[in-house]
């Protein structure tokens, strides 16, 4: 479970970008944080993803206060941030290949896994080719991709449908199927209530840094 206590996060003295956060979120739940752009739940996903600390509040992961959790030995997480972030003069290959590096995979499996990621996902077409020629839909495909070498018990996708073609929400929604399982805890940001009902059984909204009923969202919406 994750459980948030009365967090506030200031990016400056006067504006507060979250406010008196409370929320809880069970093990394998799918949850979709709405709101317009600069309502909060960007940051809330940043500082879930421990890539930013609150000025205040606590927050618990599977009854673990959240900055003593490791996302590498405790739980396998996984971030997809708006803008992703890759080794953008390296291949397609290139980068997989550091990832699994990274996640201490014996050299030996490194070149199968990959070969298995692109039979999968069809990555023959760009497997050789520089991240930084890659549409932003490919990064974001590229970006679910990488996780696929391990099974998640957390996924968090901050805003990535916006402006999306139908064709790629459709090919985003097949790789997510393969990655998230019933045992999988998905918290997904967007500004769409389609997206978030298409993805997710459960939605919080968010205003202002704080989170809102659905009728006080919807009141000035």
């Amino acid at each position: 479970m994750l459980s948030i206590k009365h967090l506030y996060h200031k990016y400056t003295r006067e504006f507060f970008a979250l406010y008196d956060i409370n929320l809880e979120v069970e093990d394998g739940e799918k949850v979709a944080f709405v709101g317009a752009d600069d309502s909060g739940k960007t940051s809330l996903i940043r500082i879930i993803a421990k890539l930013e600390k609150p000025s205040k509040g606590e927050i618990y992961l599977k009854d673990r206060p959240l900055k003593k959790v490791n996302f590498m030995s405790d739980i396998s997480a996984g971030y997809v941030p708006a803008t992703p972030v890759f080794l953008e003069n390296k291949t397609v290959y290139e980068n997989l290949k550091y990832i699994l590096s990274e996640r201490k995979v014996p050299a030996m499996d490194i070149e199968s896994k990959i070969n298995e990621a692109v039979i999968d996902f069809s990555l023959e077409k760009i497997k050789d080719e520089k991240v930084c020629n890659l549409s932003v839909e490919e990064k974001y495909i590229l970006s679910l991709i990488r996780l696929s070498f391990r099974k998640l018990d957390f996924l968090m996708i901050d805003n990535i449908f916006e402006g999306l073609s139908e064709f790629y929400i459709e090919v985003i929604e097949e790789i997510m199927e393969k990655l998230v399982s019933p045992s999988t805890t998905l918290i997904l940001a967007t500004t769409d209530e389609k997206i978030a009902e298409r993805f997710c059984k459960r939605k919080v909204y968010f205003k202002s840094g704080s989170i809102v009923s659905a009728s006080e969202f919807n009141e000035e919406n």
